[in-house]
């Protein structure tokens, strides 16, 4: 049985000492993060997500990821989507979040160049489809992705 383990990552663990090791349990192998519980290991990522309660438009969201030396939070899995989607499920985080999906030119762009492997519009959503003031995707509680106008005041997640 293959399981993971997920753990909020921070930047500074990789400023320890030993930059292979950032728990007494969890340590970098030669291609993969593991874990060790006694005798068994598991292997694990680490995904850094970083919610902010702030109400930003979408630009002035990912200016101030930038100033922290990170971007808008791109999702590319079911599994990053419901950790992002836990992430905000306090009342001090408004009903949809801002990530780093963006409409420009014919297509929608995670900020920072990943790939678009997975997608999370909700079923029968056609405003995606072809924007015009809705460029910008927010996150629901809920867990969908829905195209928001920029304008518009959000918290956001950062990554």
């Amino acid at each position: 049985m293959l399981r993971f383990t997920f753990q909020r990552f921070s930047l500074s663990c990789l400023a320890t000492t030993n930059p292979k090791r950032i728990a007494e349990n969890a340590f970098w192998t030669s291609s993969a993060w593991q874990w060790r519980s006694g005798d068994d290991r598991y292997n694990f990522f680490c995904v850094n997500m970083v919610p902010v309660a702030e109400e930003k438009t979408w630009e002035d969201a990912l200016d101030h990821c930038r100033e922290k030396n990170t971007d808008l939070l791109s999702l590319l899995s079911l599994t990053e989507s419901l950790m992002g989607q836990g992430e905000i499920q306090s009342s001090d985080y408004t009903e949809q979040v801002w990530i780093g999906l963006r409409y420009l030119g014919n297509s929608w762009m995670w900020v920072n160049g990943d790939p678009m492997p997975y997608e999370a519009w909700p079923e029968g959503d056609q405003d995606h489809m072809c924007p015009k003031l809705r460029r910008c995707v927010a996150l629901t509680k809920q867990g969908a992705w829905e195209s928001r106008d920029c304008q518009e005041k959000h918290s956001f997640i950062c990554a």
